[in-house]
C-alpha cells in the first residue's frame, strides 16, 4: 500500500509562506509605496520628474538645459588666461617702448604687407573698428538684452567695460608715443580700433549668446576682430604689434568683464 506523500496538504492546512526578508537587508521596495503595483523608489521620492514640473530651455523646450560655462570655462581657467593677456602685453609694451629686437623685427613685417591689397578691400574692415560702426551693434545688444530678459548686471558691465576702452587705450597712446607707419604724428600704440571692436563685438557676442540656439555670437565676434585688426595692418594705420597689444589688452577687459557674472544665472539663464 503506497502511502500518501507529506507535501500534498488538505484543504483545510495553510498555504506556503511568502518570503520574508532577511534582517539587516534595505527594504528597497517596501519604502515609499503609494499604491499596488506603482513603482517607487528607496528613499521615498517619485521615480521620475512629472512632466508638468519639467523646466524648460531658454528656446521654450522641455527639459533643463545644462549649464554652458562662460569662456574660459572655470574660475581658475579664468585666472590663467588673465595673467597670460596681461604677461603678453606686458612683454609687447616693453619692446615697443624700448625699441628692443621684437620692435624691429614687427616694423620689417609690417613694411613687407603695407598696401599689398588694394585699399577698396582693407578700408572697410579697419572701420569695422570704428565708434560709428562697433557702438551701435553693442548698443543694439544692450537694448536686446534689457528688453527680452531685463538682464541689467551683465548690460551694466558690458557697458562699463566698453567705458573702459578709451580710459586705458588714450594714456597708453600718450606714453608709448609710437610713431604711425604711413600716418603722421604719435601715439600709435595700442590700437585704439582693434581695442573698440574686441569689447564692442565680444561684449556683444555674450549678451545675444543665451537666447540663440546655437553658439554663433561669439564665433562672429572673433572673425569681425580679427578682420579689423587685418584692415588695419595692411592698410597701413597700425603695425602688427600695436594690434596684438591692443588684442591683449582687450582680452584681459573681457576676462575681467566674465568674472563679474559670477551668478550665472544672470548671464545665461534668460528670465524673459
Amino acid at each position: 500500500m503506497r502511502e500518501t506523500p507529506s507535501s500534498r496538504g488538505t484543504a483545510g492546512d495553510p498555504g506556503p509562506e511568502p518570503p520574508q526578508p532577511r534582517p539587516g537587508r534595505a527594504l528597497a521596495h517596501t519604502a515609499g509605496v503609494s499604491r499596488s503595483g506603482a513603482p517607487h523608489r528607496s528613499d521615498g521620492r517619485s521615480p521620475q520628474t512629472p512632466r508638468g514640473a519639467r523646466r524648460t530651455g531658454p528656446a521654450g523646450r522641455i527639459g533643463t538645459t545644462p549649464p554652458v560655462p562662460m569662456w574660459p570655462a572655470s574660475r581658475r581657467s579664468r585666472a590663467a588666461a588673465f595673467a597670460v593677456c596681461c604677461t603678453l602685453f606686458a612683454l609687447i609694451t616693453w619692446q615697443v617702448a624700448a625699441h628692443g629686437p621684437l620692435r624691429r623685427a614687427d616694423e620689417r613685417l609690417g613694411r613687407a604687407v603695407f598696401r599689398d591689397v588694394p585699399d577698396a578691400l582693407t578700408e572697410p574692415l579697419a572701420d569695422l573698428g570704428s565708434m560709428t560702426v562697433a557702438l551701435p551693434v553693442l548698443a543694439a545688444a544692450l537694448a536686446w538684452t534689457l528688453w527680452r530678459g531685463g538682464r541689467w548686471r551683465p548690460v551694466l558691465a558690458t557697458a562699463l567695460a566698453m567705458a573702459a576702452v578709451p580710459a586705458l587705450v588714450i594714456p597708453l597712446k600718450a606714453w608709448i608715443a609710437r610713431p604711425g607707419p604711413l600716418e603722421p604724428g604719435t601715439g600709435w600704440y595700442p590700437s585704439g580700433h582693434t581695442a573698440t571692436a574686441m569689447v564692442a563685438y565680444c561684449g556683444a557676442a555674450l549678451l545675444l549668446a543665451p537666447y540663440t540656439r546655437r553658439r554663433w555670437p561669439v564665433p562672429v565676434a572673433v572673425v569681425l576682430t580679427l578682420a579689423t585688426g587685418v584692415g588695419l595692418v595692411l592698410r597701413g594705420y597700425h603695425w602688427p604689434l600695436d594690434v596684438a597689444g591692443s588684442g591683449c589688452l582687450s582680452g584681459a577687459v573681457l576676462l575681467v568683464l566674465s568674472s563679474t557674472g559670477r551668478r550665472r544665472s544672470s548671464w545665461r539663464t534668460p528670465t524673459g
